[in-house]
């Protein structure tokens, strides 16, 4: 199955061709960086690049894989909508991959851990996984730094975050660093949960983003 995955979560997103089998490793074919900022101009034509650079057409793809947030919300935004209506066009299924779910697998730790990303504002996008035969969620939550640090003493953290980590090895807790996961992790995970089933279609795949806009917050104090 070709399987195209897709990152616009941040200010470096980049989109991921990979051949995947039910039960195997995905063979990552290649990845792409896309400069934050202008999604939105790059992202269906460096799609299009990609697959005809490989000899591939967009009718060869067999599934997509996106990362849903947390992050940018306009990023977000044109990530999703692409992979919205390239997957309405073909009829093909999606899986939506948090990027929390992301670093926690890429910890590599067969354990519950607490993975965790700065959202800056002095909060944290923090996300409660067990990891080891597959992933189990548990929920993810927006932290203020003092309830992250509360919930950090009693699980294993890992996060790619320099400010994350360097307050966590000051406090004297567990942290892992890793590098920040990119479209071939998103390729990878998405490739589980369509093997396993675990899809959205079009008109129901939605943003994770955890936190909810200025407009949102705006509103409510308006009213």
């Amino acid at each position: 199955m070709l399987l195209l995955a897709a990152d616009t979560s941040g200010k470096h997103g980049s989109i991921a061709l990979a051949e995947c089998e039910p039960g195997d490793e995905c063979r990552i074919v290649e990845v792409v960086p896309l400069v934050g900022g202008t999604f939105s101009a790059q992202l269906v034509p460096q799609i299009a690049a990609l697959l005809a650079k490989h000899g591939f057409s967009k009718q060869d793809v067999g599934a997509f894989a996106v990362a849903s947030g947390p992050g940018s919300f306009t990023g977000l935004r044109v990530g999703l909508a692409a992979i919205k209506a390239l997957a309405e066009v073909l009829r093909k299924p999606i899986a939506a991959v948090s990027l929390l779910e992301a670093v926690a697998a890429a910890g590599n730790a067969p354990e519950i851990v607490l993975a965790a990303l700065d959202a800056g504002r002095n909060e944290i996008y923090a996300g409660e996984y067990a990891v080891g035969n597959g992933i189990t969620a548990f929920g993810e939550r927006l932290l203020s730094w003092d309830e992250f640090l509360a919930a950090a003493r009693s699980r294993r953290v890992i996060s790619p975050d320099a400010t994350v980590v360097e307050a966590l090895r000051k406090a004297g807790l567990q942290v892992q660093q890793i590098e920040h996961p990119r479209s071939d992790a998103i390729a990878r995970l998405g490739s589980k949960k369509v093997s396993s089933g675990q899809i959205v279609s079009p008109e129901k795949l939605e943003a994770n983003y955890i936190r909810r806009s200025d407009a949102e917050i705006f509103a409510k104090n308006s009213s």
